[in-house]
Parts: C-alpha cells; structure tokens; sequence
C-alpha cells in the first residue's frame, strides 16, 4: 500500500504491454526461448502486479456490508471482460488472417500475420488502460505506523 494504486497499476500494464509487443513481432518460424518465453514472463509479471491494485481500488471505499455483492460485481466484470476481449482479439486475428491469406500469403505467414494484429491491438488497449488508470484513478497516502526511539535505538 506504500506505493498506492497508480504506480503500480501502470507499471504491471506497462510490463503487459512489453510482453504483447514482444509476441507481436515473433516470427512464424521463432523458437520458444527467444520469441515466446519472454513476452510470456513479462506478461504474467504484469499480470500479477496489476490485479490487485485493481481489486483494490475497485473494493476501497465499498462498505463491509456491500463487500460481497461488490466483490461479485468485479468478478463478472473481470471474467466478462476477459471473455470479451478474447473474443474481439480472436475476431481480429481471424479477420486478418483470411486478408492476408486472399492476398497470396501462405497459411503460416497469414496466421502469424493475424495474431501479429491481435497482440497489437490488445497492447493499444493495454496502453489505454493505462492511460485511464493514471488519469482517473485516484491516489490515497497512507499514514505510516510511528517508529518508536527504542526500536530506531536497538
């Protein structure tokens, strides 16, 4: 809580963003080590670190006798955003695909070619989030506990 919502809401986005731009340039014929593995470690970083500042700010000021109907609320909201998402991504990279597959592309290179738009525009929507995170969220400073001068002495 030292570190409020923001910074680390836009840091784990950020650490998302690098990970989906990273498979977005993977190359049809990339190895796992080089071309998948990292983009897949700095995605779920991000992941992690941005969950919980969103819970939490999503639960802060909810009273204790709203809490489970509130929890709930952004639980569904969590899942039906995700279910969304994947669904518009997947549309995209289908779309693109048969483009680039009618315009001579082997099947490969189109279906690397359709994800390659999908990891991109799920990486603009990252940088949104992002956006709106730093822009509308708002921050909370939380009082320290005093030190006391026998446990700064010992």
């Amino acid at each position: 809580m030292r570190f409020g919502f923001k910074v680390p809401l836009i840091a784990g986005l950020l650490l998302f963003v690098a990970g989906l731009v990273l498979f977005a340039r993977a190359p049809a014929n990339g190895s796992y080590a080089f071309d998948v593995l990292p983009g897949m470690i700095l995605m779920g970083f991000g992941g992690g670190i941005t969950f919980n500042p969103i819970l939490l700010a999503a639960m802060g000021d909810v009273a204790p006798t709203e809490a489970g109907l509130a929890s709930g609320i952004v639980n569904t909201a969590f899942m039906m955003g995700g279910a969304l998402g994947l669904a518009v991504l997947a549309s995209l990279a289908a779309s693109r695909t048969n483009s680039l597959s009618a315009s001579g592309d082997g099947h490969l290179a189109a279906l690397n070619g359709g994800y390659h738009a999908a990891f991109l525009v799920g990486a603009i929507f990252a940088v949104s989030a992002a956006t709106v995170g730093a822009t509308f969220l708002r921050t909370r400073h939380y009082a320290q506990e005093p030190v006391l001068e026998e446990a700064v002495a010992a």
